[in-house]
């Protein structure tokens, strides 16, 4: 069992679930984050109580060199969109993506399956594979 494997048992276990794990320098500090999603939402509770599970993992398998932060996180409104089960849990939201030409696409998820997404836009319906895709985030409209 590896060490995403490990944790995500343990996040199951405090009944969540994990949406993305991050490593990523911050202020000369390494972060090891844990983005984790539960229906009704996340709340600082909940990442508290995950974040005790899964420090004793890290202690055992060390992320980083074992010079690092844990943060456990709700992915929050506006977040990135990497795997396919991403984009069908928001379906309906209102979504911006990339694709490798720098051209943005906005507009409401309104598809997605494991080969492509489907935006509805101002100028109509857009279909998108996901190897078209450079970057996607979901956005609010404050």
């Amino acid at each position: 069992m590896n060490l995403e494997e490990s944790i995500e048992i343990a996040v199951q276990g405090c009944g969540a679930e994990i949406y993305d794990i991050v490593t990523l320098k911050e202020n000369d500090k390494n972060i090891y984050r844990v983005y984790v999603t539960a229906k009704g939402g996340i709340s600082l509770d909940k990442c508290a109580e995950i974040s005790r599970m899964i420090s004793p993992i890290l202690d055992i398998e060390e992320p980083m060199q074992g010079n690092y932060n844990l943060e456990v996180s709700s992915p929050g409104i506006e977040r990135k969109l990497k795997k396919p089960q991403h984009y069908k849990a928001s379906i309906g939201e209102k979504v911006k993506l990339k694709d490798f030409n720098k051209d943005t696409v906005k507009g409401e998820l309104i598809f997605a399956d494991d080969n492509e997404i489907k935006i509805k836009t101002e100028h109509g319906e857009e279909i998108v594979t996901y190897d078209e895709i450079s970057t996607a985030s979901t956005y609010f409209e404050w």
